[in-house]
């Protein structure tokens, strides 16, 4: 399991307005709690978190926390946002011990191109991108590779399916699907359909000459009369 360094540094719990300050400056507010741990109120440098994360590429990692002349081992167990900017305003660091075990969501990573898609056009569709483990943070995987090299349109890869991993334990169902090949949807042309309740009549072209207003109101009333109207002069 691959360990990175993180400088903290101790905060007081203050007003809102000096959080603000507190971020505005560069710095991410964070908590470091655990089994048989004190919590701490820290704050991180902002550049150097998202460098670390950046070089975790997704990956589960453990964080080696520095905060003066301490050092805790923890893992990120949440990270809260800002809800426009998606920038981190608060990280939760949960203590480990080499000796208990945790539950944490990997990632999975596909590999590999499915010939369903490649040779077939069809669709792969990446259903579970995620799943809790259980295990020693030792032998927390930094995520979880599925092979697709072999999938065909109507075939997947469910939980049974992932690749046994020693000392990891997987909480999921095993029938759930991971990964699978579709065929691809083909849009068919449907004809205008007349709204329900509504029955279409055939439209009727007149023949000769487009009678007046006049003419067309005479023609009406002679033939509410049954009679037959009189050429116009």
């Amino acid at each position: 399991m691959k360990e990175v360094l993180l400088e903290a540094e101790p905060r007081e719990i203050t007003t809102r307005n000096a959080i603000n300050a507190l971020r505005a400056s560069g710095k991410i507010t964070a908590e470091f709690y655990g089994h048989n741990e004190k919590n701490l109120h820290l704050a991180v440098d902002a550049k150097r978190f998202d460098k670390m994360m950046q070089e975790a590429a997704g990956g589960n990692f453990l964080v080696n926390l520095k905060v003066g002349t301490l050092s805790k081992t923890a893992i990120i167990k949440e990270i809260h946002r800002d809800m426009i900017s998606q920038k981190p305003v608060n990280i939760d660091f949960q203590a480990v011990s080499a000796s208990e075990k945790l539950e944490v969501n990997v990632h999975i990573h596909i590999v590999g191109i499915a010939p369903g898609v490649k040779l077939a056009g069809g669709i792969l569709e990446h259903v579970l991108r995620d799943i809790k483990v259980k295990c020693l943070p030792k032998d927390i995987p930094q995520f979880i590779e599925v092979d697709v090299n072999s999938l065909q349109i109507g075939q997947q890869i469910t939980v049974a399916g992932l690749p046994k991993l020693e000392g990891v334990e997987y909480f999921a169902d095993a029938h759930q699907t991971v990964v699978n090949v579709v065929a691809p949807t083909i849009l068919e042309e449907k004809p205008a359909e007349t709204p329900a309740g509504v029955i279409a009549e055939p439209e009727v072209i007149a023949k000769g000459k487009k009678p007046e207003e006049g003419e067309a109101a005479t023609v009406a009333a002679a033939e509410d009369k049954g009679k037959k109207p009189e050429a116009k002069k």
